[in-house]
């Protein structure tokens, strides 16, 4: 049998593939999601029940990926045996999408934390060369992600700055890659940094875009929000993602929670509300099947 894939269009709404959940996942019924994500860089060299469990999921669900620690904006050199390992990962389970952060994660020794890379030109064609290195290694094209960040670097002064839309299309354009849009990412970064959200979404290039992701956060004050994944997805998060919807069509979506684990039926129940913005954003006859078989 065949393993099936993600597909880039029509319904499909994800769930993490947490191991916290992995009991709850294997007994799930079917059709209660339509795939799963998991990080290879918690996965790869896994073995025993662990890797028996992911194995028997990979077989039964689709499997997308999101990496955590290439560390695309870092100075360190490309971990190139990760990248290899990486890929007979993602061979082995016939993974479609794979996607990694628009920022880095080490710098002489991993931080443990996504930091955010500096809105200038140098620092796209930087990034950009990283990425199509990457592309080259794993012979695939990946997506990479708006990321939250709660700092931003100074303006370098030199009439080379750029805002964060324009520094995610330089960086998409020049490295030839997607876009994985995370909506909650864009609701959070709207509010901290006092920018248009709605603007923000409309100046993204469409046609690069492979995926979202949506997520909860955390209300610290009026004006500074945190990106948690422990929580469920607020009201404006929902509402934001029906309009990348309208704008830039339906792709593949995935629920991201990865603290404070509700009963798998509350996430499922999200699930299905990411199912119905889909549906409502799609003609009925596009709407059929979630993934190539």
């Amino acid at each position: 049998m065949r393993r099936r894939q993600v597909r880039r269009d029509g319904v499909s709404a994800g769930l993490g593939l947490r191991r916290a959940l992995l009991d709850e996942l294997r007994a799930a019924p079917a059709g209660a999601f339509d795939f799963l994500e998991c990080a290879p860089d918690n996965w790869i060299g896994v073995g025993g029940r662990l890797g028996e469990a992911l194995d028997e999921l990979a077989a039964r669900h689709p499997l997308s990926c999101h990496g955590l620690s290439l560390s695309l904006g870092g100075t360190e050199p490309l971990d190139e045996t990760f990248l290899a390992r990486t890929r007979r990962f993602l061979d082995r389970h016939r993974v479609s999408l794979y996607s990694e952060h628009l920022s880095y994660c080490s710098d002489d020794g991993h931080l443990y934390d996504l930091m955010p890379i500096p809105f200038t030109g140098e620092a796209v064609r930087h990034v950009a060369a990283r990425i199509r290195r990457v592309q080259d290694v794993l012979g695939r094209r990946i997506a990479v992600e708006n990321v939250s960040y709660y700092a931003a670097h100074p303006p370098a002064g030199d009439g080379h700055d750029l805002d964060e839309a324009q520094f995610v299309r330089a960086v998409l354009e020049e490295a030839d890659c997607d876009l994985l849009l995370d909506v909650n990412n864009v609701y959070v970064n709207a509010i901290n940094h006092g920018y248009d959200a709605h603007a923000f979404l409309a100046s993204m290039p469409g046609a690069r875009i492979a995926s979202y992701h949506v997520a909860g956060h955390y209300d610290e004050a009026e004006d500074l929000k945190v990106d948690t994944h422990g929580a469920p997805v607020k009201t404006g998060v929902w509402e934001l993602l029906a309009e990348a919807y309208r704008l830039h069509g339906v792709h593949p979506t995935l629920l991201e929670r990865d603290f404070n684990l509700p009963p798998l039926a509350e996430l499922l129940a999200e699930v299905a509300r990411i199912r119905d913005l889909q549906r409502a954003a799609v003609p009925a006859s596009a709407a059929a099947g979630s993934v190539h078989a």
